[in-house]
């Protein structure tokens, strides 16, 4: 199989990950639980993940770093320390059902900050527009349907300038753009593991970078700390993590950033970026096809959607999936993404790369849609 679909999983990734999860799973009992030599060992592996993703995100403090099962979990506990409802709360209007489902359960007011695809400029005039008097702004740092970087650096200025407390969805860029936190200043950075930080499923992390001492917890139970208390722990990250770790996930992950680590987000992202160059040189003399891509290559990262004229975008990535080729079409979990784009009747067949991926499968993809294309 020919995987290209890595902006939902890296289902291909470093060896290092696998061998690590298999130590985890062999030796390793829960951390906070216990003296033990299988506890004491989980409960370093687990800091040490922490430091590993506190040097990638420029984090002073690895303790603020928490463990999430993936990045809908890490949001959901960020908004659980606002209170939104009936509040005006500021989106992008690239956002995923991540972002959009949880808000609108807390009862708030949603104001899309609406802009056009691959419009930087659009999207900070729309934000300026928008962020008085919210209670909080919430922003997709990557599309996952198209891949379109959105300007976090200068929504973070604003929101500092205008005091809104600011949200950053950094899941289609942990591990593939470069992302500081300290100099982005926003209260929440939240992520998955198994995306372009090469780990596992069921891990994710939330990067508590603002000020907020005490954030509110989405789960309570167990935390190995202050147990005699009814509450929890009133510091990070016990706080925010009730229950047992999924240490394989956490070993797995740190294995995983470490491999980010070595390569570098730069070299990285010109790996996806030359293959989406090739990509777009290839679809584009396909002349039922109409892709989605940025005229400036710097404001699009590996991820790339088409639709073909007169064809179900799900017809496509059957057809794909006949000819060997893994993809993803439709909506993408993320409708307002599509509805910016004026793709919310048809959705997308979207394809996205990983540092995996080879020309060869570009190859492989263009001569399919080639002949999908003759047949309809």
């Amino acid at each position: 199989m020919i995987y290209l679909d890595s902006a939902a999983t890296s289902l291909i990734k470093p060896y290092s990950v696998s061998v690590a999860v298999t130590a985890a799973l062999r030796t390793m009992a829960s951390p906070g639980r216990g003296g033990h030599a299988a506890a004491m060992l989980a409960a370093q592996k687990a800091y040490e993940t922490r430091e590993l993703a506190a040097a990638l995100f420029n984090m002073r403090d690895p303790g603020r770093i928490v463990y999430s099962m993936n990045a809908t979990h890490a949001l959901n506990t960020a908004f659980k320390s606002y209170d939104l409802y009936g509040k005006k709360v500021v989106i992008s209007g690239w956002e995923h059902n991540s972002v959009v489902r949880p808000i609108y359960a807390a009862g708030a007011a949603i104001t899309v900050a609406r802009s056009p695809l691959f419009d930087k400029e659009a999207v900070v005039r729309a934000y300026r527009d928008s962020i008085d008097g919210a209670a909080l702004a919430v922003v997709n740092h990557v599309s996952n349907v198209f891949g379109s970087i959105l300007p976090v650096e200068e929504i973070a200025l604003l929101c500092s300038k205008r005091g809104v407390p600011l949200v950053i969805d950094a899941s289609q860029s942990a591990g593939i753009l470069p992302i500081d936190s300290e100099a982005l200043n926003a209260d929440f950075i939240a992520m998955p593991g198994h995306k372009g930080l090469y780990g596992p499923q069921g891990i994710g992390l939330l990067l508590c970078t603002g000020n907020n001492e005490r954030p509110h917890p989405l789960l309570y139970g167990g935390s190995g700390m202050a147990s005699r208390s009814s509450d929890m722990p009133d510091y990070l990250p016990e706080r925010l993590e009730a229950g047992t770790h999924n240490m394989p996930g956490i070993c797995g992950l740190g294995a995983g950033i470490k491999y980010v680590l070595e390569k570098g987000t730069e070299s990285l992202l010109e790996h996806e970026r030359s293959l989406l160059r090739l990509t777009v040189e290839k679809l584009s003399s396909i002349k039922k096809i109409k892709l989605y891509c940025a005229n400036n290559i710097d404001n699009q990262t590996g991820v790339l959607s088409f639709t073909v004229d007169g064809v179900q975008s799900e017809a496509v990535a059957s057809a794909l999936d006949e000819a060997g080729i893994a993809v993803r079409a439709g909506m993408h979990c993320a409708p307002l993404a599509h509805a910016s784009a004026g793709t919310y009747e048809s959705g997308t067949v979207r394809v996205s790369f990983c540092a995996f991926s080879t020309s060869d499968d570009v190859e492989a993809l263009a001569y399919a849609l080639t002949n999908i294309c003759k047949r309809v």
